[in-house]
């Protein structure tokens, strides 16, 4: 069932087993393979202007790594940076079994915290440059790391009268200078790793109806395992990890007609939305949304090889 909110309002959010990231604090333990070993770090100032943190990873035993501010960067911005989820994510993604230090063809030897963004009093985005090299060549590879951790986007399919329609937002995305027609969709909050109950909060919020945690469909689960049921939309620049979701339900036509060009969305984070509905069958060829286009293929794969619930 769908149940149409007159106004989008905060929900209490959700454990779903299925998906969790785990973080690990920087006086906790990092573990490679089936080895533990622990992580080290210490801070220091060489000046008034010059911070400098050095660490150490399990895989880079007598390899300290010397992360450093830019200049400009405050004291307190630098120890929110690397005592952020963010950061600590990335290393652990350094070290993981599919990681870029996991065969030790390549180290870490130096991390420049270029910039952070506050989102009230929690860290939202991370700006940061990493040197790794090859240990054959000395070489570096591309290193310049836009971090904002793991977000959700949710497919809406919506059946009315023989048609199927998508439930869209359009909304102002600053950094391509453009209004773009996309899926309801928003970052986790912090460490909690709630996937499913993210997207819940953000359809409410963004769309404004609410959506049983039992009726959404994790599309991402149908990724193959050696995925890790991943999706990193722009991994040449950005750590986000994207959850993709599938809802569908039956509505009458009024519930179509309210949804269309209403507005909604969070006035305290700044968001300005208005709902489309879109025919799902022109969806494709309609949005530029690299969230909805991902969900299209992964939903058609799927019910092609009936694996949607029935």
């Amino acid at each position: 069932m769908i149940r149409l909110l007159r106004s989008p309002m905060p929900i209490s959010a959700f454990v779903f087993p299925k998906r969790r990231v785990v973080l690990f604090s920087l006086a906790q333990l990092l573990h490679r393979r089936t080895t533990t070993r622990a992580f080290c770090s210490r801070m220091s100032s060489t000046s008034s202007t010059s911070l400098t943190h050095s660490i150490s990873l399990p895989s880079q035993q007598g390899q300290p790594v010397q992360i450093v501010a830019a200049p400009g960067l405050s004291g307190s911005e630098f120890r929110v940076a690397i005592e952020s989820s963010l950061f600590r994510q990335w290393l652990k993604n350094l070290e993981s079994e599919n990681g870029i230090l996991a065969n030790e063809d390549m180290a870490l030897t130096q991390v420049l915290i270029q910039g952070v963004d506050m989102f009230g009093k929690r860290i939202g985005f991370l700006k940061f440059k990493a040197d790794i090299i090859v240990k054959g060549t000395g070489k570096k590879v591309p290193g310049i790391v836009f971090a904002r951790g793991p977000a959700v986007a949710v497919l809406i399919l919506l059946e009315s009268e023989g048609a199927t329609y998508a439930v869209l937002t359009e909304q102002a995305r600053v950094p391509t200078g453009r209004v773009v027609l996309e899926l309801p969709a928003g970052m986790l909050d912090g460490d909690k790793g709630d996937f499913v109950g993210t997207a819940v909060r953000e359809v409410e919020e963004e769309i404004g109806i609410h959506l049983k945690l039992e009726d959404m469909v994790d599309l991402t689960a149908f990724l193959d395992p050696s995925t890790e049921f991943k999706i990193f939309p722009s991994p040449g620049g950005c750590d986000e990890e994207l959850g993709l979701f599938l809802y569908k339900g039956h509505v009458d036509k009024n519930i179509i007609t309210q949804l269309e060009g209403k507005q909604t969305g969070c006035s305290e984070h700044g968001e300005m939305i208005k709902v489309r509905v879109v025919l799902y069958e022109k969806l494709w060829r309609t949005t530029p949304d690299a969230k909805a286009l991902m969900a299209i293929a992964i939903y058609e794969m799927a019910k092609k090889e009936g694996l949607l619930p029935q």
